[in-house]
């Protein structure tokens, strides 16, 4: 017999941490290859971790709702034989004197991890400043504190919290509950819970100072929804690229006659051939993939003030979720796919993000994302940046303008369709030079289309 640790795993190379939302299995179940053994979660994605070995589950290390480091033991298998991997090793089990709290308090940093602009890390286990991660001999998980630092509890406060998880830990519904219940708070233990900041202010002199909840004004007549996971992600990644990013957006107008008449008279012919829609998008992702070949320096990141020129083009396509989110999936070397491949490949991934179905490598190790606006009637956007990304493209609704077209016999004024490309890149590394350049290049080649060299 042997102990098989089920760890963590990683879901991309951005990826630090995920929370268990769901176990399937329970301790002394018995378990065979491939069985989904508990869901997670990422900030990109929702994902079921199989198991790779058969035997009987012996240990529960997490809760569901507590985030995890990758690499991180989450569950013990009792299996018949088991060879040690890099990928699997054993691992002790915890010895019976210790209790649950005990063993995963242990592997924990107190002291909050710190990125290299002195901001702690946004996705960071050891993200929460101002709340340790044990009082008064309670646990407390990242996700809880996480939850009190942004509704503005004390210290006090949250040790005040009733839980009902294991040995009177706090769980997300406790103190969602406890947030709820002081809507409803007497003036008095207003007044106590002012005093308490006080104390705590002082008490964690060295702390951020905690963001105040807003003042609600509802109505009788207005709806209250609650954010789901997916779009408080969203929201995060947004307002962190602003605060990380100088952005700036560029536009340009490209004349995209030549190519909306050869779709129009091909889309039928290329259904039937190839199996599958020509839609705009691969085209556009096609004139991409050309522009950064000319200008490398736009498929760029930025770590620790360095500047990491990404030799794979690999570009994100976002794509609206019918719950009304987004997420982007993304095409690795989209540079090696011919527009047929790139038609395949965009028709896809977006079919398979609306069903929920993409797998974590999918999503994440984008170099360039472009969006779509136009599809939403859209005429030009100003996007912000995927980090850690550089640039994202937007392309606008093509529409029939009246325009000037230079010919042998002069200039003359003529229908054409027409089309806004605007593009936001991060000013710190990407000038008005290069990132206006790369912008005209991308609309040159749109309006300079030719079939013969795509297909």
């Amino acid at each position: 017999m042997a102990d098989f640790q089920l760890v963590m795993p990683k879901m991309g190379e951005s990826i630090m941490e995920a929370t268990i939302l769901k176990w399937h299995k329970k301790e002394g179940d018995q378990i065979e290859v491939d069985d989904t053994i508990l869901e997670i979660a990422t900030d990109k994605v929702d994902s079921e971790i199989p198991s790779p070995v058969s035997g009987k589950l012996v240990k529960v290390l997490f809760e569901e709702d507590e985030v995890v480091e990758v690499g991180k033991p989450v569950a013990v298998i009792q299996t018949v034989d088991v060879e040690k991997t890099e990928s699997s090793p054993l691992v002790d089990v915890p010895s019976p004197e210790k209790s649950p709290l005990e063993v995963v308090v242990s592997d924990i940093e107190v002291s909050p991890e710190m990125s290299t602009n002195g901001e702690p890390h946004f996705h960071s286990v050891n993200s929460s400043k101002k709340f340790p991660p044990v009082s008064n001999g309670r646990f407390y998980s990242p996700l809880v504190r996480k939850i009190a630092q942004e509704e503005g509890l004390t210290l006090g406060q949250l040790d005040e919290v009733e839980g009902s998880g294991l040995q009177g830990r706090v769980t997300k519904k406790d103190i969602l509950n406890y947030i709820d219940s002081r809507l409803e708070v007497s003036p008095q233990k207003q007044s106590a819970a002012k005093t308490s900041e006080v104390e705590e202010v002082s008490k964690f002199s060295t702390a951020e100072k905690a963001p105040q909840p807003a003042t609600r004004s509802v109505s009788g007549e207005d709806e209250i929804i609650e954010m789901d996971r997916m779009r408080k992600i969203i929201a995060e990644h947004m307002v962190q690229s602003k605060r990380i990013s100088a952005h700036v957006t560029s536009f340009v107008e490209a004349d995209v006659t030549e190519l909306v008449q050869w779709r129009e008279n091909n889309k039928n012919s290329f259904l039937k051939d190839h199996g599958t829609k020509l839609t705009f998008t691969p085209i556009f992702i096609q004139a991409v993939v050309k522009a950064i070949a000319d200008f490398p320096m736009v498929n760029i990141s930025i770590e620790d003030n360095k500047i990491i020129v990404r030799k794979n083009i690999n570009i994100g396509m976002a794509t609206a979720l019918p719950s009304g989110n987004l997420i982007v999936p993304v095409i690795k070397d989209a540079d090696d796919y011919s527009l047929v491949g790139l038609a395949k490949k965009v028709n896809d991934l977006a079919d398979r993000a609306r069903k929920n179905e993409l797998k974590p490598q999918e999503i994440n190790g984008g170099t360039f994302t472009l969006t779509n606006v136009g599809i939403f009637g859209n005429v030009m956007g100003t996007p912000i940046i995927n980090q850690p990304q550089v640039a994202i493209l937007a392309t606008g609704a093509i529409q029939k303008k009246p325009a000037v077209v230079e010919t042998k016999y002069g200039d003359l004024i003529a229908v054409r369709h027409m089309m806004f490309l605007s593009m936001s890149y991060d000013h710190r590394v990407v000038d008005g030079f290069l990132g206006g350049s790369f912008l005209r290049r991308v609309a040159d080649y749109l309006e300079q289309f030719n079939h013969d060299e795509v297909l």
